[in-house]
């Protein structure tokens, strides 16, 4: 076992797992003031979903040992993660179990943007155990879960997922597991839960600008962990990583800001909020294949195109609350062709993409990746979608929509000014309200 890559490892774990808190803010900032707080919950009840789906059976459908052409792990294997304890390679197997848990965490709560202000949470919490199960975990193997040969005797020890392995698509980190699996999986609830009420003629504007830029900033934060980790090492592969990870969104928000300034007049605060986090997509997958001028090209046109891919919704009609449509899938899907385009052979990679020679076989395995991911989880999910929606219910109703959904799925106001404090309170018996205020000092 290596100390110094362990090390790495579980601390790129924490880092990603500060990302899903991060959503929250960012997430949570955009809504309107009576949504905020659902929309954290979204975020902080996938983290806590996810993670117990992941120890009971998700890591085994995701890297157990593959059970037919490719599509999912042995459920069995590892169910409880029996048997990793102890098993140790040049990291513990359980460091990296941590470390994929908090991919599957955020890929959840990313989807939740889509339908902000409009979805029963408890439909929401079954979506997320149903959607994890049938969606992500699959994915996560096809992509995540290489083959494992025994270099001395030539035998394959583990068989691993059908794009990782038989097309051999590249996706360092996640465009299309996390973010075209997320984008296209919105889009999908988007369709099924329909319109906000007042959408699109009434302002939605996000009620605290700081929160946005707050939560992006604890994203880029944690997104090093998320790319840089990714190398499951502390080695040159990570530190490719983590400098493509900050020259790509630095880029992209440059990207973004010139977009508005020649489009709008001015530059947002949320147009760089939004950079940040379109930046930080793009690169996900190409960071550990491309060079750093190559990431700063990746950052600047992703700023560019998620900036302009977010005006989409109004052309089409489908209301994506918080452009997970337009940053999340249109920048994984670019960032996951542009390796086909601007890899380099002298990254650890070793594959040139066509701006280097390379022709264009990476060009259409990636392409194969990512629309065979979007279209499956696009489908599944507006299934998934449309069945809750059938049976217990998906979209809260209009009168508690306008009301706002904090108050009715959470009994609690983010901003409650009448009483000085956030939340709606239990009113204490009136022996312990006079026990109360007899222990405070005169």
């Amino acid at each position: 076992m290596d100390t110094g890559d362990t090390a790495w490892v579980m601390t790129s774990a924490a880092l990603v797992l500060l990302m899903t808190p991060g959503l929250a803010f960012f997430y949570g900032g955009m809504v309107r003031t009576k949504s905020v707080l659902n929309m954290m919950m979204m975020s902080f009840s996938s983290l806590a979903i996810v993670t117990v789906l992941w120890v009971l059976y998700g890591y085994s459908f995701a890297f157990g040992d593959d059970i037919g052409g490719g599509l999912l792990g042995n459920p069995g294997e590892f169910l409880g993660l029996k048997g990793l304890i102890s098993d140790v390679g040049t990291i513990p197997t359980l460091a990296f179990v941590g470390f994929q848990a908090v991919f599957a965490i955020i890929t959840v709560a990313l989807i939740s943007g889509a339908i902000a202000d409009r979805a029963k949470f408890g439909a929401w919490c079954l979506f997320t155990v149903v959607w994890a199960t049938i969606v992500y975990f699959p994915v996560a193997h096809w992509v995540f879960d290489f083959t494992v040969t025994d270099e001395a005797t030539g035998a394959v020890t583990h068989t691993g997922g059908w794009i990782a392995n038989n097309l051999a698509a590249l996706d360092f980190a996640g465009g299309t597991a996390v973010h075209i699996n997320a984008g296209a999986a919105g889009l999908a609830l988007a369709l099924v839960l329909g319109k906000r009420v007042g959408w699109p003629k009434e302002a939605m504007r996000p009620h605290n600008l700081p929160f946005v830029m707050l939560g992006a900033g604890l994203l880029w934060f944690g997104w090093f962990g998320f790319n840089a980790g990714s190398a499951l090492g502390a080695n040159e592969l990570a530190a490719l990583a983590w400098v493509n990870t900050l020259a790509a969104t630095a880029a992209a928000i440059v990207g973004w800001m010139i977009t508005e300034r020649i489009r709008d007049g001015h530059a947002t605060s949320l147009g760089a909020a939004s950079g940040v986090v379109a930046g930080l997509v793009a690169i996900t997958p190409a960071a550990g294949s491309v060079t750093p001028i190559g990431s700063l090209i990746i950052g600047v046109i992703a700023g560019v195109l998620c900036a302009l891919a977010v005006g989409l919704k109004y052309r089409f009609g489908y209301d994506d609350s918080l452009d997970v449509v337009g940053v999340h899938l249109v920048g994984g899907l670019w960032g996951t062709l542009a390796i086909g385009l601007v890899a380099s052979s002298t990254t650890p990679a070793g594959i040139d993409g066509l701006f280097f020679g390379g022709g264009v076989d990476q060009l259409w395995r990636q392409a194969v990746g990512a629309f065979a991911v979007l279209a499956y989880s696009f489908i599944l999910t507006y299934i998934i979608g449309l069945i809750i929606q059938k049976t217990v219910g998906f979209r809260l109703d209009e009168e508690s929509e306008v009301e706002g959904i904090d108050g009715h799925e959470h009994a609690e106001s983010a901003y409650d000014s009448s009483t000085g404090g956030s939340a709606k309170r239990p009113v204490a018996s009136a022996t312990a309200q006079k026990t109360a205020e007899s222990e405070v000092p005169a």
